[in-house]
Formats: C-alpha cells, sequence, structure tokens
C-alpha cells in the first residue's frame, strides 16, 4: 500500500491522430447530452427507493442489470453489496476506474418533492426514515449515465473502464465491515488493476454545475472519538461523598479544545477536535458513576492526526486523575486524507476546464469532511472533486448542506457530473496509450 502522499508517474506518450481523440471527446458529450433526460429518472427512482449501508440491495440490482444490457462483464456482492462493471473497448490501453457511492442516511426528509422519499426502517434499534441526504443518488444516476455512453462508443475506446458502485461510504453498521476498505480487501482494484480512478461529489453551497478541484490534499482524515468517565455515585447533596464524573467530564472537554486553540500549529496544517455527544446520570439529584462522551478527530497530516490521539489520551487521564476519577479513551481511525495526486490532478485540468467552460471551473478550498474514496487513492492515483448542485439565484450560504433533512439538489448539475466523468475517463485513456 502506497502512502497517501507519493504520487505515481503516468507514463504518457502523444497519441497519435488527434483530430479523432478529438472526435471522441465531442462524440461522447454528445451523448451525455442526449442521455441527461435518463440521468434524472435514474436519479428521481434511486431518490425514492434509498437504502442504508450495507443494505444497498434493491439499488444494486437496479445497477447490475443496466451493466448487464450494456454488454459488460458484472460483479455483484462485492463488500456486501458492490457491484462491479467491466467494459473492455476496442482498441489497446490502460484500465481506468470510476466510482460512485450507493448509501442513504437514516434521515427523514424534509421535502414536496413528488419523489421525496417516505421510506422507514430499524437502525440501531429505533425506527428511522431514510433519506438519500448526502446525493448518492445522483452519484449512482451519474455514474449509470457514463457507463451507457461510453459502451456506446466501446469500439473507439483505447482500453479499460472500470465501473465501481460501493456500499456504505456514510460508515458500515458497528459491528460489520463494509465501505471502501473492504471493496479494496475484496480486490476491486485488482483483475485488472487500474492506473488512475476518478470519482466525485455533489455539493451544497457550489452554484449548479460549477466543478471544484484541488492538488493534493482535499478531504480531512476522520477518527471517532470515545472516552469513558468513571467516578463513584453518591446524593448530588453530598457530592463529597463521592467522585464526579460529570463535572470531570467537562473539564475534560474544556482541556480538549486547548488542543487545537493552543498545542498544535494550524498554520501549517488545520484540525479539529469536537465532543458530540456526553451521557451520564438518571435523576436530577444523583451524581452518577459513570459519563459517557463521543466526538470526532479531523485532520489533514498523519503525524499530526497521531499527535493529536496522544495529547487527547494524556489530557483526558490527567484531568481524571486530578479528579480521584479514571478516563478511558478509545480512537478509532475511520477514513484516511482524501489525496488528490498531483501529476494526475494537473494532467487533468485541462479536461476540468474543456467541460466546465468559463467561470465553472474553481479550485476547492480543504474541507473537513471525510470521504472513504481515499482507500483507493492509497492504492492508485486518483482524483476526487466537487460538483455543485445548488441553484445560482440561491445564497449559497443558505443552501441546505449535504445531511440535512431539507437538502436538495438542483438537477442540471446532473449533466455536469455526467460530462466531466465521461471525459476525464477517455481523455485519460486516450492520453496515456
Amino acid at each position: 500500500m502506497r502512502s497517501a502522499f507519493l504520487c505515481i508517474p503516468l507514463l504518457l506518450v502523444p497519441l497519435a491522430g488527434p483530430a479523432r481523440a478529438q472526435d471522441l471527446a465531442a462524440t461522447v458529450d454528445e451523448r451525455v447530452r442526449a442521455l441527461e433526460g435518463k440521468v434524472i429518472e435514474w436519479r428521481r427512482h434511486v431518490h425514492q427507493h434509498p437504502e442504508l449501508s450495507n443494505r444497498e440491495t434493491s439499488t444494486a440490482q437496479l445497477v447490475a442489470d443496466h451493466l448487464r444490457k450494456l454488454g459488460m462483464e458484472v460483479k455483484t456482492g462485492v463488500a456486501k453489496t458492490g457491484v462491479i462493471g467491466l467494459l473492455k473497448g476496442g482498441k489497446p490501453g490502460p484500465v481506468v476506474a470510476l466510482r460512485a457511492d450507493m448509501d442513504a442516511l437514516p434521515v427523514v426528509e424534509e421535502s414536496d418533492l413528488p419523489f421525496k422519499s417516505t421510506v422507514k426502517t430499524e437502525y440501531l434499534g429505533q425506527q428511522v426514515g431514510v433519506m438519500l441526504a448526502c446525493g448518492h443518488d445522483a452519484h449512482v444516476a451519474i455514474l449509470m449515465g457514463v457507463a451507457e455512453v461510453l459502451a456506446g462508443v466501446r469500439e473507439q475506446l483505447p482500453g479499460t473502464v472500470k465501473f465501481i458502485f460501493q456500499p456504505a461510504e456514510e460508515g458500515p453498521p458497528p459491528g460489520e465491515p463494509g465501505g471502501a476498505p473492504l471493496m479494496v480487501q475484496e480486490g476491486a482494484l485488482e483483475n485488472p488493476k487500474p492506473a488512475a480512478i476518478f470519482g466525485l461529489h455533489v455539493i451544497s453551497g457550489l452554484p449548479a454545475g460549477m466543478i471544484s478541484y484541488r492538488h493534493g490534499p482535499l478531504m480531512a482524515s476522520a477518527d471517532w472519538l470515545y472516552i469513558t468517565v468513571k467516578g463513584k455515585q453518591t446524593h448530588g447533596a453530598w457530592p463529597w461523598s463521592g467522585i464526579d464524573p460529570v463535572i470531570t467530564s467537562a473539564q475534560i472537554i474544556g482541556g480538549l479544545q486547548n488542543i487545537v486553540a493552543r498545542q498544535i500549529d494550524v498554520s501549517r496544517e488545520p484540525a479539529v477536535v469536537t465532543v458530540a455527544t456526553i451521557h451520564g446520570g438518571a435523576r436530577k439529584n444523583i451524581i452518577p458513576d459513570q459519563v459517557e462522551m463521543t466526538g470526532t478527530i479531523r485532520s489533514f497530516d498523519e503525524d499530526m492526526r497521531q499527535d493529536i490521539h496522544a495529547r487527547i489520551k494524556h489530557i483526558a487521564e490527567s484531568i481524571a486523575e486530578a479528579n480521584h476519577a479514571q478516563a478511558e479513551v478509545r480512537i478509532e481511525k475511520a477514513v484516511p486524507v482524501t489525496v488528490n495526486d498531483p501529476v494526475l490532478t494537473e494532467r487533468m485540468i485541462p479536461t476540468l476546464k474543456r467541460i466546465g467552460g468559463r467561470g465553472g471551473v474553481t479550485v476547492s478550498k480543504r474541507v473537513m469532511v471525510a470521504e472513504d474514496f481515499s482507500y483507493f487513492q492509497q492504492e492508485v492515483p486518483g482524483l476526487f472533486y466537487f460538483v455543485g448542485i445548488t441553484p445560482g439565484d440561491q445564497d449559497m450560504l443558505q443552501a441546505a448542506p449535504n445531511h440535512s433533512p431539507r437538502f436538495s439538489i438542483d438537477e442540471s448539475g446532473l449533466l455536469q457530473g455526467t460530462r466531466s466523468l465521461a471525459a476525464l475517463a477517455v481523455d485519460f485513456l486516450v492520453s496515456a496509450r
């Protein structure tokens, strides 16, 4: 496994017949535009029938049936419900992979769309709504569209395209493996191994159709934080008779904020330490035995990531000891930094700019959310980018964010997503021969 920051040079030579390459690019773009209505229909169907992580059975069936009708070699059941389609071009050349994620979130949709989700299911012992609140319905539809377009020009393709439809990007249920790491483990990037992989994410707060990319680190690593503070139960009127884990936990929360505010050099790399939940006690006049806290850690540098982990453990344990309590710290590494290969990114910028047109492409800032596409990037050079789906006349700062029950998609952005992903695949194959 390569380092997330290692760039593997791509051996590229000029392609004979540039006019033919231009003709192929124009043909692909024309076919994408003609398919826009179908992509929107697919997106609406998937949106109306969402499925949680590792449960994407009907979505996987839809995808697999579609790829088989296009004449592809199809493998199902990868990482539980993942689907891989292999399109072999009519000419020799390299292999390129394209990825879309399929899973929904336990969110009750708040919209008046005629195709809104009304699905309910059980999640962690509770009845929940299910909504594709992060835009994965758009990703599925976009990649289905790219598959149909490229299958229609397969005889002109110099190489092979691997279509990866991934489950559980939002994270598998507790106790289950899943997502990109399991796909890698089960050979999604083998037989054949791609020379590069591309992926996109529709995003709120960016005008519909605008493309946003970045060299190097784009999205943060994500770790899950669990802290148990153990004290000694006593009556709330006699706090000196016990050991209070509630006030100890409050002091730990304050101490952890000093890591980012005072202890690490955020001028070098940004980081976040968040305590998001705190649970303890059952009655207002009883100090409990223990308190449970959970949170998340975000960073862009592996050394800083390890340093933050060590500081969290030291601060929590030391504050607890000072209060005659105990703190047990557990940190689960969830997702590595999403790092766009600089060589690959530089090479594909002309493609993004061609598709984006004047004013349609921007350089993204680093964002603290995470993406398990990073696991694919640790195996092969990868480029991940954003496509806007917020109406241009809307205040970008007021748009409901991804994961919101009011998250919505301006479907005009789907065309740009399909155009860009198809163009990246074709341009890479043509230029890498």
